[in-house]
């Protein structure tokens, strides 16, 4: 009877061995599988190297922890393996922010690109305005010489008529007073004559 006790002791004892290494096997393999996935991932795959080497130690330990290490084993190798995963998405996300920042660096350049442009061409509009301006402004500038030398020429034309004009009513005038003075001899002469003939 005792050695029957002994021996389902023994058998349960054994079940118990079996099926704490079964479940430990289990763990192992889960956490292998979630490290193979990570490793396979065609994104993540390639990060955190480091991280995944150290995940496969912890996994390694655990599985040659004694029972009693085996709970503290199997929390690290679980901790290492998030660990690994974490690492593996912050490189992942920090890779697309820096993409992303070049990407927004990129369009701020062409869009300053774009004012700069912009820019140039509204000054070569502005400096074609100022150069047809002052083409206006020279050419009634010129215009404006050309009348007031007309007008100049204009004033001294008028200015010779008038001389000469002057000159006429003077030569004129004295035509009249020498026109005036032979009327005068004329009738002088005549009345003379008409005088002789009477007497």
């Amino acid at each position: 009877m005792k050695i029957r006790l002994t021996l389902s002791a023994l058998v349960l004892a054994l079940a118990a061995v079996g099926s704490a290494h079964a479940k430990d096997d289990l763990d192992i393999a889960r956490l292998n599988n979630s490290l193979d996935q990570l490793s396979r991932d065609p994104t993540l795959g390639n990060y955190a190297q480091g991280e995944q080497a150290r995940a496969r130690d912890a996994i390694a330990r655990l599985a040659q922890a004694r029972s009693k290490e085996r709970p503290h084993a199997l929390y690290v190798a679980e901790r290492r393996v998030d660990l690994a995963k974490a690492a593996a998405q912050l490189q992942d996300a920090q890779l697309k922010i820096n993409q992303l920042d070049r990407e927004h660096d990129q369009i701020q350049l062409d869009g300053s690109r774009r004012e700069a442009e912009a820019a140039r061409r509204e000054l070569e509009r502005q400096r074609m305005q100022y150069q047809m301006a002052q083409e206006e402004a020279a050419r009634l500038q010129a215009e404006g010489a050309a009348a007031a030398q007309q007008a100049q020429q204009a004033q001294a034309q008028a200015e010779q008529a008038r001389k000469l004009a002057a000159a006429q009513a003077k030569a004129a005038s004295a035509a009249r007073k020498q026109a005036d003075a032979a009327t005068q001899a004329a009738r002088a002469l005549r009345n003379q004559m008409q005088d002789s003939g009477g007497k």
